[in-house]
């Protein structure tokens, strides 16, 4: 289905495929690294010819940033396919130079570059490029251990799955950690690969997964297990794991579709979440850029809501409620109290209804006007959620629902959001299963479909409800 120029996609894959992921901040720092570096080439090459720095170096250093970032170059050995990205990142950074000449030239503008420092930095700005990526494995391997790692399992044990363990030891899937095979065949088969640590079988993943948290999976199995890797797939959708099918091309064609490779094997993503790396950074700094900004206006108005909440019945302002995060991870969720009572969610959770003899009457507003969710902006600046995003639910909802509607818990693949893809388009309130199951459709069509530009549709949709009113609100 379309909105406007959006595409968005009911069904399909959830993102496109990637092998290594780094959290926020590490992937912001990473994007940054290139445009760091030409920065620094452009410095230097004042420095050596005794030049300072003026408001025409200023505007060719902020286009060549612009062109550059965020840098999706990755930090691992040299390879043809990183040496022609630091081509065309070279061709970005001429060209942010001639742009900066032409208009110059043909507007009259103030923006006269030194040829000599020009010139010095389109050689000398790819040379600090190149010696950053050859450089990349050694920085690596010292930034890992300060960077959380997300605790990686391959499900078979062959050629193809020892290679997916060796390259994850190399560290070229940056963020990972092995943690071990899961395999059918007895010790005596898998006597070939004794080096190979063995957790369990397949019918052990699913639970293994969920209680010690691993994030990623590779499913090495020749594509003839495909009734045990059907199998294996419905037990992981009551997980948040990210999942990798990593297709055995000697005994099948290779599977249409995008893939990427670790370690020189392809590798087809069956579940992995779209914002993350430098699409992550982008959205955590569009939620910082929007909240901060909207302070001067938030902060008083926060204050007021607090002391009528105070006044207009007995108990705090604010009322916290665990709930489930990124990663399935429990987060405390705030909101301005709007009933005489407090529910932590975790027993049975009894869904507001309209005209709800709970609600107090300053509840009452705050709810049909969305006010009720500001203190959540707190959420936002603490990481813990995005202004966009899955909704979160209480925790019983949580577990009731995870075991019906699959895919369910694919919603916390990303952060959960104050406003939604499922809210703007009606489905608020409810906790049947049919309406549950409307919610997680459109919820994963966001995650299909994410981008910067759909965020920004969601939240000029949220703010049209909030001036016009929302009649699914009560």
């Amino acid at each position: 289905m379309e909105r406007g120029t959006l595409r968005i996609h009911t069904h399909g894959p959830l993102s496109e495929p990637a092998s290594s992921r780094l959290p926020w901040p590490w992937s912001l720092l990473k994007s940054a690294l290139d445009p760091a570096a030409v920065v620094a080439a452009y410095v230097a090459a004042l420095q050596a010819w005794g030049a300072a720095l003026t408001q025409s170096d200023v505007v060719v250093l902020l286009a060549a940033t612009f062109l550059l970032f965020p840098s999706e170059i990755p930090l691992r050995r040299l390879s043809a396919r990183v040496l022609g990205m630091l081509v065309s990142s070279w061709l970005r950074i001429a060209l942010a130079a001639g742009t900066v000449w032409a208009a110059s030239a043909a507007f009259a503008l103030p923006w006269q570059l030194d040829a000599r420092v020009t010139l010095t930095w389109l050689v000398a700005a790819p040379a600090a490029m190149l010696l950053l990526h050859a450089a990349s494995p050694w920085l690596a391997r010292r930034v890992r251990p300060a960077y959380p790692l997300r605790k990686v399992v391959v499900v078979g044990v062959n050629d193809i799955g020892l290679r997916i363990a060796h390259a994850i030891g190399r560290q070229e899937a940056a963020g990972q950690d092995f943690v071990g095979f899961f395999d059918d065949r007895n010790a005596a088969r898998l006597a070939l690969h004794a080096a190979a640590p063995v957790i369990g079988s397949l019918q052990d993943v699913g639970d293994y997964v969920k209680r010690h948290g691993i994030g990623a999976i590779y499913i090495s199995l020749p594509m003839a297990s495909h009734p045990r890797v059907l199998g294996l797939l419905g037990a992981l959708r009551d997980t948040t794991a990210s999942i990798h099918f990593v297709p055995d091309i000697s005994v099948a064609d290779l599977i249409q579709g995008s893939v990427t490779t670790l370690g020189g094997v392809p590798v087809l993503s069956v579940c992995e979440t779209p914002i993350s790396g430098a699409p992550g950074a982008m959205k955590r700094a569009l939620d910082l850029l929007l909240v901060v900004g909207s302070l001067p206006v938030v902060l008083p108005l926060l204050a007021v809501i607090a002391l009528a909440v105070r006044a207009s019945s007995p108990g705090p302002a604010f009322f916290r409620q665990p709930r489930y995060g990124l990663d399935g991870k429990e987060i405390v969720v705030l909101k301005f109290r709007t009933m005489t009572g407090s529910d932590d969610g975790r027993g049975a959770f009894a869904q507001v209804t309209r005209d709800d003899v709970r609600v107090t009457a300053v509840g009452a507003v705050l709810r049909r006007t969305s006010l009720d969710e500001l203190p959540q902006l707190i959420n936002v600046l603490l990481g813990t959620m995005s202004l966009v995003g899955p909704r979160p639910h209480a925790l019983s909802v949580n577990e009731q629902f995870r075991k019906l509607i699959p895919g369910y818990m694919v919603r916390h693949k990303v952060r959960p959001g104050i406003t939604g893809w499922a809210q703007v388009n009606g489905c608020r309130g409810g906790d049947d299963l049919p309406a549950m199951r409307r919610r997680t459709e459109y919820d994963l069509a966001y995650l299909r479909s994410w981008s910067v530009a759909l965020d920004l549709l969601i939240i000029v949709r949220t703010v049209r409800l909030l001036v016009f009113g929302d009649k699914h609100a009560f």
